[in-house]
């Protein structure tokens, strides 16, 4: 053996020998918890909060230094921001010998993090640093928690959410030190996450799996998987904080959910029934809910076969308007809104009749629903259905500015396209107002009257079209 390499092992074993002593000198000399008191402040002055350490402290050095921390808390203002049941801080050796603290990673077990917007637009973690633009830098190997619980709320809008049993990987995250107005433009990172449960009142998706990458204020999300309605949705999240101006492009589809899942959340009964394909294409920009709302564009579509309306038949009703006292041409237009915009609208009008039936059903044959949004406004482009009798269509906008029906009329048309009966609705979503059939004085009116003024339609040329789009009439 050369003696080189004596030399080597002999400094090998000696290193070893010393990372032992180390540990065992540490555990018997040093005590982690008279520290307690200075880590709190030093933490606290960094974060701009305060931070507690209910629990002891522990030290270990393999893998490397680490830090455990029992019942932490993170408050600001009185308020709880985070805890977490156990943290773990990862410290790099070298520089504390220099007395300098780098922590190189983190990880977290059982955490809770509340995040909320006051009605003065601050949130609940602003601090007199960051409100005023500064933000400390920021370098980390790894960030991670386990089994993480996640809670929104929003006072300025009433929003509120709840994410449960989350997982989170993040790996080189690093948030550059600046005077900027937004701290997104200095954040990079990459991340892998992963959440049992999301709750919004009544709405719950499952199984989030999110792999996200972002460097420089430019983010994607890609891809965002998660499970609703019944069936498991696919999309992705383009966001560029890099400007003056937040940008954001989202695609997703959703292939074959159950649309009796979907209306669960206008009604406890069991409305429809059979499966259809959802999908998405939407951007916007803008740092407020109004601004995106009004920069709003893109396309959406509802498609389906083969579904089942409960509790109401719509043939018949159309049929015999004697007898249909209850029947209204704007509550078949749920059918529709249920769809790409039926969360916004459908809850404020109620769709009672349709909702509320409790005999009889109806075949929908073929139902398209398909919106261009422009500046905020949803309009229709081919929003029509076939039962195995009648093809009922839809025209319109929706105004998500101004939250109003924008001149939607629905209609029954017959094999040329032109209406037969039409009903408009107008006013805003949570009190809209039901214009007076423009054919019959009333939907209740006999047949006759109905057939009468069909026939004046085409008397002497051709009708007026109203709907011209994919879905074809009954055979």
């Amino acid at each position: 053996m050369s003696k080189l390499v004596k030399i080597i092992l002999i400094a090998i074993g000696g290193l070893v020998g010393l990372l032992a002593l180390s540990v065992v000198a540490l555990h018997l000399f040093v005590n982690p918890n008279a520290y307690k008191p200075q880590l709190e402040a030093a933490a606290s002055r960094h974060l701009g909060m305060e931070v507690k350490v209910e629990g002891p402290l522990g030290i270990s050095l393999f893998p490397g230094l680490f830090v455990t921390l029992q019942d932490v808390h993170i408050r600001n203002h009185g308020a709880e921001v985070a805890s977490a049941a156990k943290a773990k801080l990862g410290i790099e050796l070298l520089p504390l010998l220099r007395k300098q603290v780098r922590i190189t990673t983190i990880i977290l077990n059982h955490p809770t993090i509340s995040i909320e917007r006051e009605r003065s637009g601050r949130f609940n973690f602003t601090t007199a640093a960051t409100a005023g633009g500064g933000w400390s830098s920021l370098k980390l190997t790894n960030l991670s928690f386990a089994d993480g619980t996640l809670h929104y709320a929003n006072e300025q809008t009433g929003e509120e959410f709840k994410a449960e049993s989350c997982n989170l990987q993040v790996h080189h995250l690093q948030l550059s030190q600046a005077k900027r107005l937004d701290p997104m433009q200095g954040l990079s990172f990459t991340a892998d996450l992963a959440c049992r449960d999301i709750r919004r009142g009544d709405f719950t998706v499952s199984d989030l799996k999110i792999l996200a990458h972002g460097k420089s204020g430019v983010f994607d999300l890609q891809p965002v998987s998660m499970q609703i309605f019944g069936a498991r949705g696919i999309g992705s999240v383009h966001a560029d904080f890099s400007g003056a101006i937040a940008h954001y492009t989202l695609r997703y589809s959703l292939p074959q959910f159950q649309i009796a899942e979907f209306f669960k959340l206008l009604s406890p009964r069991k409305v429809a029934e059979g499966s259809m394909d959802f999908s998405a294409n939407l951007s916007l920009q803008g740092s407020t809910a109004d601004e995106m709302r009004r920069s709003l564009k893109g396309q959406l579509s509802l498609q389906g076969k083969d579904l089942t309306l409960t509790g109401y038949n719509l043939d018949e009703e159309i049929s015999r308007f004697n007898s249909s006292q209850n029947f209204n041409l704007v509550d078949v237009g749920a059918f529709f809104f249920a769809g790409p915009l039926g969360l916004v609208v459908a809850k404020g009008y109620g769709f009672s009749s349709l909702l509320q039936g409790t005999s009889g059903s109806s075949k929908i044959r073929t139902l398209v629903s398909k919106w261009k949004v422009e500046r905020g406004v949803a309009q229709a482009q081919d929003v029509a259905m076939a039962t195995n009798k009648n093809r009922i269509a839809l025209q319109g906008r929706l105004d998500f500015i101004n939250n109003t029906f924008d001149d939607v009329t629905v209609a029954v048309i017959n094999a040329e396209g032109c209406a037969k009966l039409q009903q408009k609705i107008t006013g805003s979503f949570q009190k809209p107002i039901l214009e007076k059939p423009s054919i019959i004085k009333t939907l209740t009116g006999p047949v006759r009257k109905l057939v009468k003024a069909a026939s004046n339609l085409v008397a002497g040329g051709k009708c007026k079209v109203f709907y011209a789009g994919s879905v074809a009439p009954p055979k």
